[in-house]
């Protein structure tokens, strides 16, 4: 692009403030991408999967010719595996919800050489070395798109890659501010559909841009005390088991609290009270097994918001939405 000097403004945003950063990062238009890319940094042409997953993610590598297959996970989120890992296999672990520790993903990246970390639901996680490490930013920040690809020469090969240009479709993030969530879900819905449609490229300006002016000691230490507060108000309600839960470490930022709770009226009461938890990967209650564990957590499992946007009043508003709400359908 040519030198511009003068003319009307652009936004102001901070610089120099991004988390990741150096030559072991890649950065990447989309978490689905970026599981992508590591798969043919690895030189491997078969991905080991777990069924509870975004559909997103198998649907862009079944586009891109990877060979998929699939594990199980137990209660505890953890990858049940019964069989040898073939060497043109990559292992995608997930670290759900941001509750796995450093120590519980390094003992898992034992059981490949091929592991990929899929950190989408934990920006914050600290990456394992001599592995691939994805990150999701916007499942975080106000960010219309973008992934982190981390580990040894992450960089090398992407040049090959078009710049995604993402300014086009951004405009739900302005029109949040002024007429909140609900009123432009289309134009987020919008957004959504440009990434489904997209090949993988390289991170927008746009979205490299606002990552770097993002203030992420504020917001982490934001999301610890919500998570903490959580814990404590939720857990009297939470039908998962305790331990998953209470022994995160403090230094964890999990995408979310996972408030499990048998009810199938709850999610739509929420939802008429503008309290929007969604429901992650509700294909699964009809694909997998109504015994199997990935459709029970997709169809009882809440992510209770926990992010810097809110604190304790909002979160006690949701607990007694809940408790109320939980009184009135038994």
């Amino acid at each position: 692009m040519e030198l511009e000097i003068g003319g009307y403004k652009e936004l102001d945003l901070r610089r120099g403030l991004e988390y990741y950063s150096g030559d072991h990062v890649c950065r990447l238009n989309s978490g689905r991408a970026g599981i992508y890319y590591a798969i043919k940094k690895y030189n491997c042409n078969k991905a080991l999967i777990p069924f509870y997953e975004c559909s997103t993610v198998r649907e862009f590598l079944a586009k891109k010719c990877v060979g998929i297959e699939y594990y199980h996970i137990d209660k505890y989120f953890n990858p049940i595996i019964d069989k040898a890992i073939d060497s043109d296999t990559a292992l995608i672990v997930v670290n759900y919800f941001g509750l796995f520790s450093k120590e519980k993903i390094e003992s898992l990246s034992y059981i490949s050489p091929n592991i990929i970390v899929d950190n989408s639901q934990s920006f914050f996680s600290t990456p394992i070395e001599n592995v691939y490490n994805v990150y999701s930013p916007r499942k975080f920040f106000g960010v219309p798109d973008g992934a982190y690809v981390i580990g040894n020469d992450a960089c090398k090969g992407a040049e090959q890659y078009d710049q995604d240009i993402s300014s086009g479709t951004s405009s739900f993030l302005l029109r949040r501010i002024e007429t909140g969530a609900n009123n432009n879900y289309a134009y987020y819905l919008e957004n959504e559909r440009r990434i489904d449609q997209s090949d993988i490229k390289r991170m927008s300006k746009l979205t490299s841009s606002l990552l770097d002016s993002i203030d992420y000691k504020e917001y982490l230490t934001k999301r610890r005390q919500n998570f903490k507060t959580s814990k404590e108000l939720f857990s009297s309600l939470n039908q998962m088991d305790c331990s998953l839960v209470e022994n995160v470490e403090e230094d964890a930022a999990p995408i979310a609290y996972p408030l499990l709770v048998r009810n199938d009226k709850l999610r739509s009461i929420l939802k008429e009270k503008h309290i929007y938890v969604g429901q992650w990967w509700r294909y699964l209650v009809d694909e997998m097994d109504v015994s199997s564990i990935e459709s029970y957590y997709s169809r009882y499992l809440f992510p209770i918001p926990i992010d810097h946007r809110y604190g304790e009043n909002e979160l006690l508003y949701i607990y007694e939405i809940i408790r109320e709400s939980l009184k009135s359908i038994l």
